[in-house]
């Protein structure tokens, strides 16, 4: 089976449910870190360090630390031009955001800040940091996060306070290279180790100056105008327009919620906010499935309450949602309520690469996580464009983004960006705004809402069924699984179908994948061991039904236990 689901998911919060947040940022200050206690030190995900103060992983310590390890690190890469910072929403958000700003003064960077004292999206960083290097640089040179000393010279790079759609109680602390995308482990690994060094040597080492200072010494930046501006270059705002979709954008109390009233307003678009709270409590958050205040905006339980607005107010032809740092989008329509990440996706790469860019280059590849649907490959094949299945991870579509190779990038969590009108670089972080614009693109040039567009691509090349399932594992079945070899999988059958490819790399780009994925002519599965519990994840898609799906998911079980025995 799946999640054990709440019986209160997708239920308001309650009081219980709620966040102390003077508490909360009373601890960022008074909670000290224990060095030696592997909960406690700077660990760098996917998307940076994570954390909350409460449990001493996200205190004033690992920022003041881990701040001045990025002001390190951008040394010893030559990067010396400005460092754009931005903040969501998060009640930890602010306080590492004045920790930081403490920092980077210190050290004579040159930081900018938002000119509204607002709130800044992840991709309104990642838009800022390339358009500072675009002016820079004649060419965008080199994919990889570090382009060796010199060449970075007078470059840009970017820090934004998130932890995208984590609970209420969590910091995040993100670092983007002046390749605008997150920062790839090359730098994270330095950076973590530097910061974790810093605070077991009691931070001695860590400049700072007092906060009135910071302020007063950082420049301002029009994130919100420079993006929101920049939007036409993009998405067919004209077609939005003319069709008259009447869009209900939902911030769920995050970053991009004085965003989206400028896109309505410089646009002309007939588009409302729907919530404009913001709240670090996020009292008016859906609990999610497991009774979590989590605004994931790909999820059926937080966004329970949009799902019901968009059936109860016919006044509106589709509604979207974002994520706290908007860097992942949900899509509700009229005739399917939200949208399965995957289908989105799919619709979207559909309508790009079929026509809605005409000066894109023919040979713009499609790029996928190998957890995302099978469904992406039909489309891909059915118009014939390359395809590049990547490990999951967004920092895989950075390079082909930044050179105008990739078209598009998406992973199955909802996170994607895509190029401009003219083939050139947008973001190359994920951007959850652009996603929900098009949306209303697709409505407006189609006349067909994106769900009915993935009904006619179901009635062309099949209904896949996919999940994502958790089995329990130890943490060396988990350290077994991230290593395994193609060798290790005996099985020539999964699932009454022949095995055709048993990968432990991605065949986009020969990187590791961390885990294992096995595909047969309608089905595969990919087996990952997870970050951050006690568990792998088994994900799992077949185009045979939700039958031959869980006899899919059984057999992968097996699979992976004798592989790990």
């Amino acid at each position: 089976m799946g999640h054990m689901a709440d019986p209160r998911a997708g239920t308001l919060a309650e009081p219980d449910d709620l966040v102390d947040v003077p508490h909360l940022v009373a601890s960022y200050y008074n909670l000290q870190p224990d060095p030696e206690d592997p909960a406690q030190q700077v660990v760098f995900g996917t998307s940076g360090h994570r954390g909350s103060s409460l449990d001493a992983a996200f205190n004033e310590t690992h920022i003041l630390a881990t701040t001045q390890a990025i002001v390190d690190y951008r040394r010893s890469q030559g990067i010396d031009g400005p460092l754009f910072i931005g903040r969501d929403t998060h009640g930890l958000s602010e306080p590492a955001w004045a920790s930081a700003l403490e920092v980077l003064v210190a050290n004579d960077v040159r930081v900018l800040i938002d000119d509204r004292d607002g709130y800044t999206p992840t991709p309104a960083v990642s838009h800022a940091i390339l358009r500072a290097n675009a002016v820079s640089t004649s060419s965008t040179t080199g994919g990889g996060s570090t382009n060796g000393g010199g060449s970075n010279a007078g470059a840009a790079d970017g820090i934004v306070v998130t932890p995208s759609h984590n609970p209420p109680t969590d910091g995040g602390f993100k670092y983007n290279p002046p390749h605008g995308g997150p920062a790839d482990s090359d730098a994270t690994k330095v950076i973590a180790a530097r910061a974790n060094e810093l605070i077991r040597a009691g931070l001695s080492g860590v400049k700072r100056v007092p906060f009135a200072t910071a302020k007063q010494r950082a420049e301002t930046y029009d994130f919100l105008g420079s993006y929101v501006d920049d939007l036409p270059n993009v998405v067919d705002l004209d077609a939005i327009r003319e069709a008259g979709v009447r869009i209900a954008a939902d911030p769920l109390g995050g970053a991009s919620v004085a965003y989206w009233a400028e896109i309505a307003e410089r646009h002309d678009l007939q588009l409302n906010v729907v919530n404009e709270l913001v709240d670090p409590t996020w009292r008016f958050m859906p609990l999610d499935w497991d009774g979590k205040i989590r605004m994931d905006c790909s999820s059926p339980s937080a966004m329970a309450e949009l799902r019901r607005f968009l059936e109860e107010t016919p006044e509106f032809d589709i509604a979207t949602g974002n994520d706290a740092d908007s860097d992942r989008h949900g899509i509700v329509t009229r005739d399917a309520g939200l949208m399965n990440p995957n289908h989105f996706l799919a619709v979207a790469i559909d309508h790009l690469f079929g026509g809605a860019r005409p000066a894109w280059p023919a040979t713009a590849r499609i790029g996928k996580t190998l957890v995302s649907s099978s469904m992406i490959d039909r489309v891909a094949g059915a118009l014939d464009k390359p395809l590049v299945e990547v490990p999951v991870g967004f920092k895989w579509f950075v390079p082909g983004l930044l050179d105008g190779s990739f078209g598009f990038g998406g992973e199955e969590s909802a996170g994607a960006s895509f190029l401009r009108f003219d083939g050139s670089v947008w973001t190359t972080d994920k951007d959850g705004i652009i996603l929900a614009l098009l949306a209303s693109e697709i409505l407006a040039r189609t006349g067909k809402s994106p769900s009915q567009r993935y009904a006619e691509l179901v009635a062309e090349h099949g209904d896949p069924a996919y999940a994502r399932i958790d089995a329990p594992a130890s943490r060396e079945e988990k350290a077994k699984l991230a290593a395994l070899s193609p060798d290790a999988v005996t099985a020539t059958t999964l699932a009454g179908e022949e095995i055709t490819a048993k990968l432990t790399e991605a065949p986009g780009n020969r990187a590791a994948i961390g885990g294992l994925k096995v595909t047969t002519e309608s089905a595969w599965f990919a087996a990952r061991p997870s970050g951050t519990e006690d568990v792998y994840k088994i994900y799992a898609e077949s185009f045979k039904g939700p039958d031959h799906l869980a006899q899919v998911q059984e057999e992968a079980k097996a699979v992976v236990q004798a592989a790990l025995s």
